[in-house]
């Protein structure tokens, strides 16, 4: 069995938009068939479905052995519904397995700050200040992580960047702006996960 239909729902992809992210794009019947496991899933496949996915591909496959999270509803505006069929709850290190990015870093709140509560656990993906103008501007008005001199960090939105400057609203209210020259990485928020 592949994990793909998980994978793709955990990240609110249809069928086709997985099937246009392939490279080359397919068809969101073919994606059903793999899915379901009426075509066979060759390594080529695995191969361009992780990489539309962005994740590595021996998360495509299910370990034969132990129980796994089950997702059994779904909670909308008029209340939880349940689901046809229970399917897989995606582990927050599969969601960022990219292989070509490194590894996600992980920020804990100790204490509430803005919207974050003591023991949110932030998962940031990092890339470097001269990434393609695409990167820079997904993570524009997004949380990020930036490393300062001396060992230090600075959190806030990204809301300005110009040449080497990065420029950081820090969540708390009533912090000033943070600016940072030249860091050596940022990383963006793409995850949140809050024990209740």
């Amino acid at each position: 069995m592949n994990r793909i239909r998980d994978l793709r729902k955990a990240k609110g992809l249809t069928l086709a938009d997985l099937a246009v992210a392939c490279d080359p794009p397919t068809t969101a019947q073919t994606i059903g068939r793999l899915e379901t496991g009426m075509r066979s899933l060759s390594l080529t496949w695995m191969n361009r479905i992780a990489a539309a996915l962005n994740v590595d591909p021996a998360n495509l496959m299910r370990a034969e052995s132990g129980e796994h999270a089950q997702i059994v509803a779904e909670l909308g505006a008029t209340g939880p519904d349940p689901l046809t069929a229970p399917r897989e709850a995606v582990l927050p290190s599969d969601l960022a397995a990219d292989p070509d990015a490194p590894a996600p870093l992980v920020l804990a709140v100790r204490d509430s700050v803005g919207e974050y509560r003591p023991g949110d656990l932030i998962w940031l993906q990092a890339f470097t200040p001269d990434a393609d103008p695409a990167t820079i501007s997904r993570a524009m008005n997004r949380d990020c992580l930036v490393p300062r001199p001396g060992g230090r960090f600075a959190f806030g939105r990204l809301i300005d960047r110009r040449g080497t400057l990065v420029g950081l609203l820090p969540p708390g209210a009533g912090q000033k702006q943070v600016v940072v020259d030249n860091p050596a990485w940022i990383a963006v928020a793409i995850m949140l996960v809050r024990p209740l």
